[in-house]
């Protein structure tokens, strides 16, 4: 496993980015194999929804912990889990849970710093993210890639994300990298300018996810991205082309 976090950790390349088209069950991950893939990563929405959940948490960990393992199995590629927040608050207990899923074959996971459920969305104070951060490292080692996720930008829309903005991302992503984190991961984000800014910045490299209307793999590879994720897009273009075949054959 140690040798797949290594060829994982090396594909992340600032201006050459890692592409994951994300996938949610064994099946799927076996299908983008097939495709080419480098490497492998789930979406946690995709995931939940395959399995008649919602997303944040409601998915069981038990569930999550057997699907890791499911898809693990299924291919040869490197596999990291969007692990949402880790189902805990507490440091022991995210740990204890960041642990399990190393032991599915996983040589990576997503954590988030928003705290899962909260409403109005809310971020988990930056010192508290870190020790979860810390506490997470050293329960599975140096050969495991926390990409250490921040919600800021999901926060407030794209047209209102600032310079202020990225100087608290900024502050989080120096925090996550001195507690043991690989990379830095900030959805919402798809200002060019910002994206740049953020990527010469960032003391880690730096995850893009790209949706309809986001800018274009090229036009982010070009700000310095190493990393780009599609998120549930690609589980709603399947689900999408299957229900056309279903109602075209049932007409």
């Amino acid at each position: 496993m140690s040798d797949k976090f290594t060829t994982f950790t090396k594909l992340h390349v600032p201006g050459d980015p890692l592409i994951l088209f994300n996938v949610w069950d064994a099946g799927s991950a076996a299908a983008v194999e097939r495709a080419g893939a480098k490497a492998v990563a789930t979406g946690s929405w995709s995931v939940a929804a395959a399995h008649g959940f919602a997303d944040a948490e409601s998915l069981p960990l038990d569930l999550a912990l057997a699907n890791a393992a499911r898809v693990v199995a299924a291919i040869t590629l490197p596999v990291s889990i969007d692990f949402e927040g880790g189902y805990a608050t507490d440091p022991v207990r995210t740990a204890a849970h960041v642990a399990a899923l190393a032991a599915t074959g996983a040589i990576g996971c997503n954590l988030e710093d928003q705290v899962i459920g909260a409403r109005p969305r809310a971020l988990h104070p930056r010192a508290d993210q870190a020790a979860r951060i810390r506490a997470i490292r050293q329960a599975v080692g140096p050969k495991f890639f926390l990409n250490a996720r921040t919600d800021i930008f999901l926060a407030a829309p794209a047209d209102v994300h600032d310079a202020a903005m990225l100087d608290a991302a900024i502050e989080r992503a120096y925090a996550y990298a001195d507690a043991g984190a690989n990379g830095f991961f900030v959805p919402g984000l798809i200002d060019l300018s910002l994206l740049e800014k953020i990527c010469k910045r960032s003391p880690l490299p730096v995850n893009f996810m790209a949706f309809a209307g986001a800018p274009s793999a090229a036009q982010v590879a070009q700000t310095g991205i190493a990393r780009i994720s599609h998120g549930p897009g690609p589980y709603r273009l399947a689900m999408n082309a299957f229900e056309d075949a279903a109602r075209a054959a049932l007409a």
